[in-house]
């Protein structure tokens, strides 16, 4: 693995600022530290590990409750917003990931794990939170899988265009088995919950409903234990917290706007926005465990989660102003069909005198 520069003045002024970590600490530097792993976070973990995986699972199943299988097969076999998401997932995160990087002149091993984010396939999380803003379901359950099996081949070829100014991309090892288990947990409980919209949609709709809750709540799990189990400081370079700021913001944005330039209709474009904006941040954090010494991490470790919680501010504003949105003009339609209501009864009353009393048979 080939190890980061980091001039001596640098490492002067971490050392510095050493007092600011915990006396437990075993990597301080002034930046950032990294708390060793007890035997509590190790028994946290395994439990969380195996509760979220179960409840991801049942999630999963419920969004499928809601993709009706002749247009899932539709977006199969005319692929233009499946397409249009991967120019989104492949091009527009890892290119803002880099742009970013330089724009802000971050350390060397900082720049890359900006772009390993980049690089990352769309989380399961976006589904949920497409679901709560009437998105195109068939859509996003297909955009995440087909991102997740793709990331096979793009997430290599990604990083070796992106990351070679800052280090050789071989020393970046991405866990395919990670990537794998995180498809297959993704496409069984979907599968089964398509099968089982299309045999007796009426109960479907029931689950989809309960799934929608426990979603939600999963996410916000989710992010809890997160901050359970990266204890440590939070004392991390400003640049990376600004840069896990504005990341997944232009993420949504852009994927938004490119769906809308390529003429996909709104909904769709909601669904692409998230789909591009929620990075699979797990998957992150597992490549820069296993990709970087603990000398390094120390510079970034916290950065996975730092976005994780960004976008997850971000969807949750999306969807408290799309809920606004929708129960303002659903008020306002509905008032307006009042109206149009109350005009035709006085354009047929005034229709009746002036024949007489006569009312065809069309306008009753």
């Amino acid at each position: 693995m080939q190890t980061f520069f980091l001039s001596q003045k640098f490492k002067a002024a971490l050392l510095d600022n050493s007092t600011a970590c915990p006396a437990n600490a075993t990597i301080c530097n002034g930046a950032s530290c990294v708390l060793p792993e007890d035997d509590f976070n190790r028994t946290l973990s395994t439990v969380l590990s195996t509760v979220l995986t179960i409840m991801l699972a049942i999630v999963m199943f419920s969004m499928g409750c809601n993709v009706e299988i002749k247009k899932f097969l539709a977006h199969l076999k005319r692929p233009w917003g499946i397409f249009v998401g991967f120019l989104c997932q492949f091009g527009i995160m890892p290119l803002t990931a880099f742009l970013l990087s330089l724009a802000f002149n971050v350390l060397p091993v900082q720049a890359v794990v900006v772009i390993i984010m980049g690089c990352c396939p769309g989380g399961t999380a976006s589904n949920v939170i497409a679901y709560w803003v009437d998105g195109d379901m068939d859509l996003s359950i297909s955009m995440t899988t087909c991102s997740t099996l793709l990331a096979m081949g793009m997430m290599p070829l990604c990083l070796f265009v992106y990351t070679k100014m800052w280090t050789d991309s071989s020393a970046i090892v991405l866990p395919y088995d990670t990537i794998g288990i995180s498809l297959v947990a993704l496409v069984v409980p979907a599968s089964f919950g398509i099968y089982f919209n299309h045999r007796w949609p009426s109960k479907a709709k029931i689950i989809l409903k309960v799934g929608s809750i426990v979603g939600a709540i999963l996410i916000v799990v989710i992010a809890v234990v997160g901050g359970v189990l990266y204890q440590g400081s939070w004392v991390i370079s400003p640049k990376l917290w600004i840069i896990g700021t504005i990341f997944p913001a232009v993420g949504y944005s852009l994927g938004f706007l490119l769906a809308r330039f390529t003429g996909l209709s709104w909904h769709r474009c909601r669904t692409v926005s998230l789909e591009t904006g929620m990075q699979n941040s797990q998957l992150c954090s597992t490549i820069v465990q296993l990709s970087f010494s603990p000398e390094q991490l120390e510079l970034m470790f916290a950065f996975p989660l730092i976005y994780s919680i960004f976008q997850l501010l971000f969807a949750f504003t999306f969807l408290a102003g799309y809920r606004v949105y929708r129960r303002h003009r659903v008020k306002t339609k509905t008032d307006m069909e009042k109206t149009e209501e109350k005009d035709d009864s006085k354009s047929i009353s005034s229709h009746a005198k002036t024949n007489g009393g006569f009312v065809s048979n069309e306008t009753k």
